[in-house]
């Protein structure tokens, strides 16, 4: 019998992501994949899954709104639960852990760290594949495009980051009031806006955001060692403004070129494209980018 793993993140980009990585490294899966919990549910109810790889903060139904019907079924309780989030603070683990996950994955994280995660729970489940098997074809699902690059494990968050209310989203943290209704919004230019980009290895740039939309935000950062490479995961958290916290988004490095045009360039311009698709983050965004 194919081993079945389920994949929950409303980014597309994460989900062909972890698909990729897990039809590459494990032989015999057979992967499905939501972009929301509610979907993700459905799924679960109709396959006999034996993991579940599923990020915190969705719409229609969080992660761990998800987690607590999982649990609640009766072939749930003891199905490995791996969480995904931007989020590594001390408190939101803590919080996950006694909400029932099995095991914690922060964004972005390196391939080698995902297939380690999957691999404990599955040998804690006795379903670790034999080497060799063979492959099971996906369930209605395009193979991945690209083969992402992508980062090791963050634990630092910036400091200025605080807990969301009870049952709010996780992704955002940021005390102004939404928007009523998503707003489609162009590309703005700002020279003020703030942001700090997170990569592997807890890398952390501070950035100028130039301009931005609820897709792309292209940003100015100081020249250094170590600098990003195409495709590569980010978690950008974007300062919102005096009292209204951070908004924080996921995404990955579309573009990188110097912000001179001379080899001893001291500034590097960066585009990130967003891969979240919650419609609190775009109201979010929306309000954010009309302010500036």
């Amino acid at each position: 019998m194919a081993l079945k793993i389920l994949v929950a993140d409303d980014a597309t980009f994460i989900r062909d992501m972890i698909k990729k990585q897990l039809r590459d490294r494990i032989p015999g899966v057979e992967i499905f994949d939501a972009a929301d919990g509610a979907r993700a549910l459905a799924l679960f109810k109709q396959n006999d899954i034996d993991m579940i790889l599923s990020d915190w903060e969705m719409p229609l139904m969080t992660g761990e709104e998800f987690l607590r019907n999982v649990r609640a079924s009766s072939n749930g309780a003891k199905t490995p639960f791996i969480m995904i989030s931007s989020r590594g603070d001390r408190d939101h683990i803590v919080k996950a852990i006694q909400s029932g996950v099995s095991d914690y994955l922060s964004k972005p994280f390196s391939a080698d760290e995902l297939l380690r995660k999957v691999q404990k729970q599955l040998k804690v489940i006795g379903k670790l594949p034999v080497a060799g098997a063979p492959r099971a074809a996906t369930q209605g699902i395009a193979a991945a495009s690209i083969d992402v690059l992508t980062a090791g494990r963050v634990e630092a968050l910036a400091s200025k980051v605080t807990a969301p209310a009870s049952g709010g989203s996780a992704a955002l943290l940021t005390s102004s009031p939404l928007l009523t209704k998503p707003t489609v919004v162009a590309v703005k230019s700002t020279p003020k806006a703030k942001a700090q980009l997170r990569f592997s290895d807890n890398r952390t740039f501070a950035c100028v955001i130039r301009e931005m939309s609820l897709q792309m935000m292209s940003c100015v950062l100081a020249r250094a060692e170590n600098l990003p490479g195409l495709f590569e995961q980010a978690v950008v958290d974007i300062d919102m403004g005096e009292g209204n916290g951070l908004a924080r988004v996921n995404g990955y490095v579309h573009s990188i070129i110097a912000g001179e045009s001379r080899p001893d360039s001291n500034t590097v311009k960066i585009v990130i494209r967003f891969v979240d698709n919650d419609s609190e983050k775009f109201e979010i965004l929306s309000k954010f980018i009309a302010q500036m």
